[in-house]
């Protein structure tokens, strides 16, 4: 049988890759149980009473990050929209989605728990929270939201 050096090297590296394969996972492995997950404040573009806990990354690095937002009931998120890419599930409670510029109780379709959208960058969104609701929003940071209405930015008033 012959062995050509291609298939060897092919070999060696497979090897290599698969030896430090486990320690690469290591270094980003991350579990959280639901006890052990942090609410504090928001980002500050979003007003004071939304809560937020960052599960993996940092929302304001360049990079992957997974962060939880919890928004009370009667809260209203006006229309924005963010420069990358969102991946967005609605862990418990129950959201009013909208797409547009203006926030149209009418135009909405309502997503209960277990309900997942994508927003690709720069489409204008907004949503209505008829009860207490968290969502899970999985993106690339840093992480930004600009409000279609400047008006309606609470870092303006801040």
């Amino acid at each position: 049988m012959k062995i050509t050096v291609s298939m060897m090297l092919s070999a060696v590296v497979l090897t290599c890759f698969l030896a430090a394969a486990p320690s690469l996972a290591a270094d980003t492995h991350s579990i959280l149980t639901p006890s052990e997950i942090k609410w504090g404040p928001a980002p500050p573009f979003m007003r004071p009473e939304v809560q937020a806990a960052v599960l993996f990354g940092d929302p304001s690095k360049k990079g992957l990050f997974v962060i939880r937002l919890k928004f009370p009931k009667g809260y209203r998120l006006p229309p924005h929209f963010h420069p990358v890419d969102e991946i967005v599930e609605i862990i418990s409670g129950t959201s009013q989605f909208g797409m547009g510029e203006k926030a149209d109780p009418n135009k909405t379709q309502t997503l209960p728990a277990g309900s997942f959208f994508f927003m690709p960058p720069g489409m204008p969104h907004y949503a209505f929270f008829d009860e207490e609701t968290v969502i899970q929003i999985n993106t690339i940071g840093p992480w930004a939201v600009t409000y279609v209405n400047p008006a309606d930015d609470p870092r303006k008033t801040q």
